[in-house]
């Protein structure tokens, strides 16, 4: 089971690497198919105002409760707030509750992230929301990332620390959410301070719970470790990590020399 863990690690993490913004709406291409591929991959979160997503009850709408984790945490929520997604639209005209006992269970949920899900199904965000700079046009984070002014939300997971936001990623899918796989993508894009721990994890989390055909979560890590490639030579994680392989660090590779090509092309000759 996930828990909550906001506490730095010791090995180093860098600042400076975020991933930037694009309006490339090009589908699912391989990261074979031409220099500068992940890049523009980890570019297309492009979000509107979370605000326009955000959904009332109607009156008389059934209130269902859901069992979340091992523990079995309680929520409640409206039927028809919760039938903005496809999976919970299925849950509640099948099998998952009689008409008598409206509950859903999922022992296999992190109560924390699902949390933010249910955050977002109402209010078409989750914290810590999107707030838009209107004088320097940018999107950022509020509160910096999170209460303790720190840019690192993590859960711990049995394959180490994830960023939350990856999480929420991956289920947003499972639960046919595409715009909170957007928001998702979005926010990660605008961390900071990231221990090269956490984001090798995550990536490996994210090649572990995406489909092949959905690069964009992945296009966003391999871009992120080619753009701090200098931390992460220095990293010992990413040496043991690279010895384990996978089809990370095979996309990695690939990613890399479609960087050198690029930068080869744009050197005179």
């Amino acid at each position: 089971m996930f828990s909550s863990n906001r506490s730095r690690y010791q090995e180093g993490s860098f600042s400076k690497h975020r991933a930037s913004k694009s309006k490339s709406h090009r589908k699912n291409p391989s990261f074979r198919d031409s220099p500068r591929k992940v890049e523009k991959l980890a570019q297309q979160a492009q979000v509107s105002s979370p605000q326009s997503n955000q959904t009332s009850p109607t009156i008389g709408s059934a209130i269902i409760t859901l069992s979340v984790g091992r523990e079995q945490r309680l929520f409640a929520a409206h039927e028809d707030v919760l039938c903005h997604s496809p999976f919970f639209q299925s849950a509640c005209r099948d099998q998952f509750f009689s008409s008598t006992n409206k509950r859903i269970d999922l022992p296999d949920e992190e109560p924390e992230v699902f949390s933010s899900i249910l955050e977002y199904l109402y209010k078409g965000d989750y914290y810590p929301r999107l707030e838009y700079e209107s004088k320097r046009k940018t999107w950022h984070l509020e509160d910096g990332g999170n209460a303790n002014g720190t840019a690192e939300a993590i859960i711990n997971t049995a394959m180490g620390p994830i960023l939350k936001d990856t999480v929420i990623y991956c289920q947003a899918e499972k639960y046919g959410l595409q715009e909170l796989k957007k928001l998702a993508l979005r926010k990660q894009g605008l961390q900071s301070g990231i221990q090269c721990s956490t984001i090798l994890s995550s990536a490996r989390f994210a090649y572990a719970n995406t489909p092949d055909n959905d690069s964009k979560l992945r296009a966003h890590y391999l871009a992120l470790i080619i753009r701090a490639r200098h931390t992460f030579k220095r990293s010992g994680t990413m040496q043991n990590e690279m010895e384990n392989g996978g089809k990370l660090f095979f996309d990695l590779f690939v990613a890399m020399v479609n960087h050198m090509d690029d930068l080869s092309q744009k050197s005179p000759r």
